[in-house]
């Protein structure tokens, strides 16, 4: 089976050597590196890489420019996979990214890639078409007070489920994470898409867009 072929985007040098060396210890093909946005793009239109890693803040604006550079390849380049990391913990910018398909898309903190296995799991996922997104973004998502929210009437146990679903997990993964059975988490599932009138999805991705649509809605 061929390699997963990986484009990384960081401004700071030591930074992207890291990942690059990271990834390459994991087995993925680093084929291209850049340190703006603009490489960038020209890397993902030439290359067409499984997946390109992109920093939130980079050149020429040090703005949001590999945020918007991800939301470009995302609408144009179907294709490739784009995990964006970032140092902030703001769900907006997980929300902009993942717009209405969750599919091949990841977003996760700065902090999250000293845990080698949690970043590699994240670069597979979203080259197979699955979503990684942060698990303190997505309980920042979770855990926001809201006027009128169908959210307040989970309990404890189906947040920390929602919270796991949103960030793309399947029951049993859930279940592992939580140390529960899986038919337990089914059946918090259950509960989650009765209170919050999602209907039952069937595939893992609509799954993730039912828990969004509701984070956005409430």
């Amino acid at each position: 089976m061929p390699a997963v072929r990986v484009v990384v985007a960081e401004d700071q040098a030591l930074i992207r050597e890291g990942l690059v060396r990271i990834l390459s210890d994991l087995g993925f093909s680093v084929v291209g590196q850049a340190g703006d946005a603009v490489g960038l793009l020209q890397l993902a239109f030439e290359l067409r890489p499984d997946v390109v890693i992109v920093d939130v803040q980079m050149p020429p604006d040090h703005t949001d420019d590999g945020l918007r550079a991800a939301e470009r390849i995302r609408r144009e380049l179907p294709g490739v996979g784009v995990l964006v990391l970032s140092q902030y913990l703001d769900e907006h910018y997980a929300l902009d990214l993942i717009g209405e398909d969750a599919r091949g898309v990841g977003y996760l903190l700065k902090d999250r890639i000293a845990d080698v296995a949690s970043l590699g799991e994240a670069v597979r996922r979203v080259a197979d078409d699955g979503s990684a997104l942060d698990p303190d973004v997505v309980g920042r998502m979770v855990g926001r007070k809201r006027r009128d929210s169908r959210l307040e009437e989970l309990t404890p146990r189906e947040r920390d489920v929602l919270g796991l679903m949103a960030e793309g997990k399947s029951n049993l993964g859930i279940a592992e994470a939580l140390g529960v059975t899986p038919a337990a988490v089914e059946k918090h599932v259950t509960g989650i898409f009765s209170k919050l009138q999602l209907g039952h999805e069937h595939t893992e991705h609509r799954r993730v867009m039912a828990v969004l649509a509701q984070l956005r809605a409430s």
